[in-house]
């Protein structure tokens, strides 16, 4: 795995809480190494508490096990109140020290695809207004962001409006943010619900891909009938096109991690060991695809 032939730049990363593992940062790191996997999820939380000490020696393990980091999530609740979002970008400037000086640099969040309060203007403003500042203080801190558009018909159907579910929306209200360090969140899974094509990712360029998700889509199930917390692992039904979605990702020598998110009941069932080494499983079968 260190070293994969036919200059494949993404990394496998390691994401715990995206299949059901409790894992401190530290034990994140040990799993890593052990199941081969080539990048781990940034915690901004534990980097922030932790002493120059305790950093010091992740960092060192990191190095020893060939381990970097992948992406960290966004620590700043945008979708709700004023107050709320104003208290999570007042403690940004501090978790976005912590990732600069442990030397990661990627951080992403979702956007919810549907409000039942907002039309799509308000929320389009809202979400401007938001994300800009948040993205400045990341800025600031030499980190990019990352946002995620959410694609099945199921979700931005859900409420009274829908709102930004797919790519060309996401790079819309990515234009209008402004801020030159913030990109695309590109899984998979999305990329399919929202009936996207390999020309839409071949319109892209590396630099706008902040980080990647896969997964495969339950089979019997029609695209506009899939439910978005019912997914499988990479290449488990070969419903979405894999092969094709990280061949165009090559093809723009994209250097994002990859981390698997397949909110899978089953998988999270799993006993940790028994879900992390499937996962290395279904995530090394699928970059054999672009080998």
């Amino acid at each position: 795995m260190r070293a994969r032939p036919g200059g494949a730049r993404m990394k496998i990363q390691l994401d715990c809480g995206s299949i059901g593992v409790k894992a401190s940062l530290p034990q994140a790191v040990e799993y890593a190494a052990r199941f081969e996997f080539e990048a781990v999820t940034a915690d901004s939380g534990w980097l922030a508490s932790a002493s120059d000490a305790e950093r010091a020696r992740l960092l060192e393990r990191m190095k020893q096990a060939g381990v970097e980091w992948g992406q960290a999530g966004l620590p700043v609740e945008f979708r709700r109140g004023e107050e709320e979002f104003q208290k999570g970008l007042h403690a940004l400037p501090e978790r976005a020290r912590a990732l600069q000086r442990a030397g990661a640099n990627r951080v992403t969040t979702w956007i919810s695809p549907a409000s039942g309060d907002l039309t799509y203007l308000e929320n389009f403003r809202l979400h401007v207004r938001r994300l800009r500042a948040a993205a400045s203080v990341l800025e600031d801190h030499g980190c990019r962001l990352g946002l995620e558009y959410v694609g099945p018909k199921t979700s931005w159907t859900a409420r009274r409006f829908p709102f930004v579910h797919t790519m060309r929306e996401a790079r819309e209200l990515i234009a209008e943010i402004g801020r030159p360090n913030v990109g695309l969140v590109l899984d998979s899974w999305h990329w399919y619900t929202a009936g996207e094509t390999v020309d839409d990712l071949r319109a892209l360029r590396a630099s706008d891909v902040i980080s990647i998700d896969l997964n495969d889509a339950p089979a019997g199930r029609a695209r506009d009938e899939q439910k978005d917390l019912e997914r499988e692992l990479p290449l488990a039904t070969g419903v979405i096109p894999l092969a094709d979605f990280l061949r165009a990702l090559k093809e723009l020598g994209c250097d994002a991690p990859a981390r698997c998110e397949p909110f899978n009941a089953a998988l999270r069932a799993m006993p940790p060991e028994q879900a992390l080494a499937a996962t290395a499983a279904a995530m090394k079968k699928a970059f054999a695809l672009i080998q």
